[in-house]
């Protein structure tokens, strides 16, 4: 039985950012989507950004290192380390470089040919957070706009 998408009871409304989006995909397409660096590297990050890999490790305290290149060609290094990985169901990361903050990324089937996705950011920092909020909640919504079009092309070919 695969874990509840992100128990809402659980947030918090001052350190937490969630975006979520139901895709009409197999729950497997969609973690693999995010699960496999190839497909990972086409949609992570806002409309017209772009990344290098240099290290993806999906496994508990492995690394994922890489580099977001915006439209304007300002680069933005990232580390993250993951903490937990259970296959199609979560994949929890907390990322050390910048703004620092746990990420849970949650695939729960909805039917056979539908998936909930749940992405929560949690902050460290309050004032971060404050800081980040508003920019941040709308390039999320970028971002699952990229993967659902990664996982529309992966259902295709």
């Amino acid at each position: 039985m695969s874990e509840p998408v992100l128990d809402m009871s659980g947030i918090d409304p001052e350190r937490d950012i969630v975006t979520r989006r139901v895709l009409q995909a197999p729950r497997h397409v969609v973690y693999k989507a995010w699960a496999d660096p190839a497909h990972l590297a086409k949609w992570w990050g806002p409309k017209g950004f772009t990344n290098t890999f240099t290290d993806c490790e999906l496994e508990p305290n492995g690394k994922w290192i890489f580099t977001m290149h915006a439209p304007d060609g300002a680069d933005y290094p990232n580390e993250s380390v993951f903490v937990k990985i259970v296959e199609h169901e979560l994949i929890v990361w907390d990322h050390i470089s910048g703004h620092r903050f746990r990420a849970v990324a949650s695939f729960e089937e909805i039917d056979p040919d539908r998936t909930a996705v749940a992405y929560r950011m949690r902050f460290d920092s309050i004032d971060e957070y404050r800081k980040m909020k508003d920019f941040i909640v709308e390039k999320n919504e970028e971002n699952f706009d990229k993967l659902e079009d990664e996982v529309k092309d992966m259902m295709a070919g």
